[in-house]
């Protein structure tokens, strides 16, 4: 069983685990200190909530793509590439926006959680729910985005979801040492790594969703004479032609081929295709340039989560074993 495709959202699962984690922490280091610990049950109830809301909606996305794939078995060579694309697509809009978004709110995190908290038990009567909706939309966020990067992976059956449930698992880890344990652990120093290895992996996911146009529309193509034209890039352009993305500008299948050890480790983590068209490549490059870009420009100062939030987790702990 070839578990190479885990490892994606393993990593994803892992950081935004690692960030659901840390307002729980913050959030249950502030009740202790507050002495409102009987509110803690509300915590791990929007916890366990959250991840079997984010897990339905898996499940409602898996169950949609199988029923439009099987409808009309025609047409399942157009449906299978077109779905996985336009939920590539999704993801790539999605953690892109949470990459750039969060770097940014990380300085502030500390202190949003603790307003939060602070509104929430202002009123008595609805506090348990003002803390159980803070911590099911946190959890809710991150769910809902590696749920869409595991249905643009959907072809690869259940093996990612196994790594986005060891990404959980291991991020629940880190959120005991931190808070449990008071270990002391370089949070901006993880989200750094984090934040480059998720931006290389989104932009692999740009590099297979256009495949997954390409082979939809090579599909739809050859169905019909009506939709032949859709295939604008001809073979008399090339010797190996896609159908719209261009001339190509690699072919590694001798060299590096994606389906054996190790290119099939790159193309799972990081999209890896050992052939490549020119659309694919400029789209790789774009991706970088400005996503990337941003996303560094995000990180701003010198630290980018300042001294006083880098320590979070650690401070809160100790905080809360104090008091």
């Amino acid at each position: 069983m070839d578990f190479s495709s885990a490892l994606p959202t393993f990593i994803i699962t892992l950081r935004e685990g690692v960030e659901a984690a840390l307002v729980v922490g913050i959030v249950l280091a502030l009740l202790k200190k507050a002495k409102r610990s009987k509110l803690n049950s509300w915590v791990y109830a929007g916890v366990v909530v959250g991840l079997l809301v984010s897990a339905l909606v898996g499940i409602l996305f898996g169950w949609i793509i199988q029923l439009l794939g099987t409808s009309n078995q025609q047409y399942t060579p157009v449906i299978e590439p077109l779905l996985e694309a336009v939920f590539g697509v999704a993801a790539i809009v999605m953690l892109s926006w949470m990459l750039i978004w969060m770097t940014q709110q990380a300085r502030t995190l500390k202190a949003q959680v603790e307003g939060a908290v602070a509104s929430a038990l202002k009123d008595d009567a609805a506090a348990g729910w003002g803390v159980f909706s803070l911590i099911l939309i946190a959890v809710l966020r991150e769910g809902f985005e590696t749920v869409l990067f595991i249905v643009a992976k959907f072809q690869q059956g259940l093996i990612p979801a196994i790594g986005a449930l060891s990404g959980i698992a291991v991020a629940a880890g880190i959120g005991v040492l931190l808070f449990k344990w008071g270990i002391k652990i370089d949070i901006r120093r993880f989200f750094q790594i984090m934040g480059v290895l998720l931006l290389l992996i989104v932009a692999g996911l740009v590099v297979s969703s256009m495949g997954d146009f390409d082979e939809a529309v090579r599909s739809l193509s050859q169905m019909n004479r009506e939709s032949e034209s859709l295939c604008f890039y001809y073979e008399r352009f090339a010797k190996n032609p896609s159908c719209i993305l261009g001339p190509m500008v690699w072919n590694a299948t001798q060299v590096l081929p994606q389906d054996k050890f190790p290119g099939i480790i790159l193309h799972t983590l990081f999209g890896y295709p050992d052939k490549l068209y020119i659309v694919q490549a400029v789209g790789y490059l774009l991706f970088l340039i400005t996503i990337g870009g941003l996303y560094f420009r995000s990180l701003g100062s010198k630290n980018p989560v300042s001294s006083r939030n880098r320590n979070i987790a650690s401070s809160s702990a100790e905080k809360s074993l104090g008091s």
